[in-house]
């Protein structure tokens, strides 16, 4: 195992069972009141939907990490085995103050110590600028589908070292 990245209150550790609803309410609260300055209210409606059942089993299938300030949970990422970074959200009132650097910061040294050589992902509009500034390379733009709406997103990848 290696160690978490922390700064100061702000810490990252492993997801528990038991943060299911603090990650879903970060989830939804991130799209609707952050990504909605780049998504219009009928993608965001269609984005910002969670089956509780399907997240739980979800989030235990594959690595996952929640930001903690004090004893709030602020932000979460997960990694997929094949170096797919599929999830990054930071609660609102909590951005721009370093939750999704450290979360990245955990997911690339999770990656180096299972060998994974490269993290993909695909960013929304709203984190594209976060990620490329993070060594992020934009591979293709895409449009996808959720519940009956149109959304754009990117595919990016960082290979690392």
């Amino acid at each position: 195992m290696f160690a978490m990245p922390s700064n100061a209150e702000l810490s990252v550790r492993a997801y528990q069972s038991t943060d299911l609803d603090a990650v879903i309410a970060i989830f939804l609260r991130a799209i609707r009141e952050v990504a909605s300055k780049d998504y219009n209210q009928a993608q965001v409606d269609a984005w910002a939907q969670v089956n509780r059942d399907a997240w739980a089993k979800r989030r235990l299938s594959r690595p996952t990490w929640v930001a903690v300030l004090g004893q709030a949970s602020v932000g979460f990422t997960d990694l997929e085995a094949n170096g797919h970074l599929d999830m990054m959200f930071v609660h609102p009132a909590h951005q721009g103050i370093g939750v999704a650097t450290l979360l990245l910061e955990t997911v690339e040294a999770a990656a180096n110590m299972q060998g994974i050589s490269r993290l993909f992902t695909e960013a929304s509009i709203t984190a594209r600028p976060f990620f490329a500034k993070r060594g992020f390379s934009v591979l293709a733009s895409q449009r996808v589908e959720k519940r009956g709406q149109m959304l754009t997103n990117f595919r990016m990848q960082k290979t690392l070292t």
